[in-house]
């Protein structure tokens, strides 16, 4: 092809007029002139064969580049007829079989230097392949082979970096030293100025009411970040649903596409909270018409604490059942011992307040309030039955049905005993017996009596002794103006100081007569009224000698003894 175009018969060529024209003709032939040495050169594909590519490089031969230059791993040309590429001439342009070896692989190396200085030069971005895993981070081709550090891979910290090889990058040149063939790169300004400059696009467009399109960038318990564009909004657990959401999982994961409502945007902080639950209806606006207040509602149990169990009754609507609305009665002490989360339960309105969200419900109106036919079903005087509740210090409870405490006060547990606490008589739990002493259902009050069981003993004293009586009693404790005296299981009487023969000759805080030892006593006075009972020694002694006399009288009446015999006995039994 050379010895042709030698052979080729000149053209006549025009007389140079001027300068211009001279230089015009110069450069229409010198692409006849020899390629400077290292001088990239661009070549138009002519022809592919199996070994070989055809390359016009606009000198007087065409040019061959082998076919190696161009074969991918899998065996496939990257070239065709037509393409475009970098060459430089080979082995000092020498020619083989017509045709001047050229090298793809050395303008390619020399073009990537020339592209890869400039692009570090004017911090420009590159596109890398990833080449696969390296000793402290990854091998990347930006054509040549460069290094990109574990720290340059993302902005945090990435835990599979494997799954970016085999894809095609963004990055930017961190150092370059052509000399020693070393480059450094890094995906992490790449994507750091990516987000600058989506973040100033985002920051212009952004304002509060706006509905946007992001993508969920990660999760955290409190909510979930969603990238609006180089720009992270929060978008809370409580804006997500109007119902109940525990986690964000439950509404969004990562990487999904979702659009929200800007509520708040703080453009100086660059701060966004987004809101998701506000694209939709809130369902408060009209509850009060869907749930009126007496109305029957079902519901599913969300949630207990101690003082009560939450029900959804529909999505973003929740109720409270207060533990006070849940039984009738009041030994109840948690809300889990009648229901538990999960559980479907029929309910009535108690009331709303929209304005503030809150729907109260209660359980125990679905049954008749027991206390409302009590006086019906109970009557003063009666005898019940129920279990000890509650002990306190005035008294104890005794439930006698489910919602219905009864008082028994502390006077009222026995007539003989100074009780000073219940306890020391009935137990917690313990199964009793009650006469009922009053009834007032309207103030929810039941008056109970355990000692009314049994008959007073101050009543049945009182029937069976009457004044004068002399009977027999124990000395139980001395006071400072008597003594008192046990006559019966329960009943005391009091023996004055004065009425107790000899009890002004008695040492100062010596009582006149032996505590817990029985004497003979006779009842001076009665009050059952007041429960009080007077005793008297002395008085006894003034009806012995009454009796004497009296007996004497009747001797002498039977003429069995003279006047004179009289006397002396009655002087015998003085001095007695």
């Amino acid at each position: 092809m050379a010895s042709e175009q030698n052979d080729m018969p000149l053209k006549p060529v025009a007389p140079v007029s001027d300068e211009e024209d001279y230089e015009h003709l110069l450069e229409d032939y010198s692409h006849f002139a020899p390629p400077a040495q290292g001088e990239i050169l661009e070549g138009r594909v002519l022809k592919v064969t199996a070994k070989e590519v055809i390359v016009d490089f606009g000198y007087k031969s065409e040019g061959l580049v082998p076919i190696e230059q161009f074969l991918q791993p899998d065996g496939q040309v990257l070239v065709e007829r037509g393409d475009i590429i970098d060459v430089m001439v080979d082995h000092g342009g020498a020619e083989l079989d017509g045709y001047i070896l050229l090298s793809h692989e050395k303008a390619a190396r020399i073009r990537a230097w020339d592209n890869l200085e400039k692009a570090h030069r004017e911090q420009l971005l590159v596109s890398g392949l990833v080449l696969g895993r390296t000793k402290g981070g990854l091998s990347v081709d930006v054509g040549v082979r460069a290094f990109m550090p574990s720290s340059q891979i993302d902005l945090r910290p990435i835990h599979n970096p494997d799954a970016l090889i085999g894809q095609n990058i963004p990055v930017k040149i961190v150092k370059l030293n052509r000399r020693r063939g070393n480059v450094v790169v890094s995906r992490k300004l790449a994507i750091e100025e990516e987000q600058n400059v989506r973040k100033t696009t985002t920051l212009e467009a952004l304002q509060e009411g706006a509905i946007v399109t992001g993508a969920v960038k990660n999760l955290t318990e409190y909510g979930a970040f969603i990238d609006l564009g180089g720009l992270d909004g929060l978008l809370h657990v409580s804006d997500m649903s109007y119902g109940r959401v525990n986690h964000p999982s439950e509404v969004v994961s990562v990487g999904d596409a979702v659009t929200v409502k800007v509520l708040k945007f703080d453009r100086a902080k660059e701060r966004v909270s987004l809101g998701l639950k506000q694209l939709a209806p809130d369902p408060w606006e009209a509850v009060a018409e869907r749930y009126p207040a007496g109305a029957r509602v079902v519901g599913r149990v969300v949630s207990i604490t101690d003082y009560g169990a939450f029900v959804e009754l529909e999505p973003g609507v929740e109720a409270l059942i207060h533990i006070s609305e849940m039984t009738w009665s009041r030994r109840m002490k948690h809300p889990s011992k009648i229901v538990r989360p999960g559980d479907q339960v029929e309910a009535v309105v108690l009331a709303i307040q929209p304005g503030e969200h809150r729907i109260s419900l209660g359980i125990k109106q679905l049954e008749a309030d027991p206390w409302t036919t009590v006086e019906s079903r109970y009557s003063v005087g009666s005898v019940v039955e129920g279990r000890v509740r509650k002990l306190t210090d005035f008294g104890a409870f005794v439930e006698i049905e489910e919602g219905i405490d009864g008082l028994v006060h502390v006077s009222d547990l026995s007539w003989s005993k100074r009780v000073k606490h219940p306890s020391e008589i009935l137990k917690k739990g313990q199964v009793v017996q009650a006469v009922v002493l009053h009834i007032d259902g309207s103030g929810r009050r039941l008056s109970l009596g355990v000692k009314q069981l049994q008959p007073d003993a101050w009543e049945l004293f009182f029937r069976s002794h009457q004044v004068g009586d002399v009977l027999r009693g124990r000395v139980c404790r001395a006071a400072s103006f008597g003594l008192f005296v046990e006559l019966a299981d329960g009943v005391e009487g009091l023996c004055h100081l004065s009425e107790i023969p000899g009890s002004a000759d008695r040492a100062k805080g010596e009582p006149p007569l032996d505590i817990g030892r029985e004497y003979d006593f006779k009842i001076i006075r009665m009050s059952e009224a007041e429960k009080k009972i007077g005793l008297s020694i002395r008085a006894l002694s003034a009806d012995e000698e009454r009796s004497r006399l009296e007996h004497y009288q009747r001797q002498a009446a039977a003429a069995t003894l003279t006047i004179e015999e009289v006397i002396n006995l009655k002087g015998q039994g003085d001095a007695r």
